[in-house]
């Protein structure tokens, strides 16, 4: 779970700088970058739609956290898991495929959502299933895994810019579905095969 919220943390703030992403969605902000070379970057990127854009997540994660207590309470840890891959696999998709700006917000609305679920339960769960003796090193490495995340999103930034046509933002932010797959998955397979030593 880590890894999705480091990835689309690092997906995010490198897409923005992405000039056929900027070209579609957010021309002003891309008029400012071709033709204010003077001023700073942070006054070429203020805009209030773009800035809808990055901070969606993490609205909505924050909201959604809110609800996931109560539904981890209620139905488990597992389906709470479950809600927030499917969240995020749905909102990947709808970023990877957006043709406007109100799509491509939604999109990252839906992976606040997933965020907020997973982010809420998965170390929990973490700690429940895990032997004591290895239980600080799994939560460890849950938080780790949100810098591997993010290092990976930078790879393939750096790789899916380079792509002729200037759609590779498209696939940058689709393969937020590769680890909430995972996830979701991980959170349909059945816990009983999960065996580890009482002491």
């Amino acid at each position: 779970m880590g890894d999705i919220l480091g990835y689309d943390v690092g997906i995010s703030g490198g897409v923005i700088s992405v000039e056929p992403f900027l070209k579609k969605f957010f021309p002003g902000v891309y008029t400012k970058v071709e033709e204010d070379t003077k001023i700073s970057n942070y006054c070429k990127f203020d805009n209030q739609l773009l800035t809808s854009f990055t901070s969606s997540l993490y609205t909505a994660g924050l909201i959604a956290s809110f609800f996931a207590s109560s539904v981890t309470q209620a139905y488990g840890r597992k389906p709470s898991i479950i809600l927030g891959g499917a969240a995020f696999l749905v909102g990947a998709a709808l970023s990877g495929v957006a043709f406007n700006v109100y799509m491509l917000i939604f999109g990252r609305v839906l992976l606040g959502v997933g965020v907020g679920f997973a982010n809420q339960s998965v170390p929990l769960y973490l700690s429940e299933m895990a032997p004591p003796k290895y239980r600080g090193a799994i939560n460890n490495g849950f938080y780790f895994s949100v810098n591997i995340g993010a290092f990976t999103a930078k790879l393939i930034n750096y790789d899916t810019e380079k792509i002729k046509g200037g759609w590779g933002w498209r696939i940058s932010l689709a393969m937020g579905a590769v680890p909430a797959s995972i996830l979701t998955l991980g959170g349909l397979a059945p816990s009983s095969c999960l065996k580890h030593p009482t002491s």
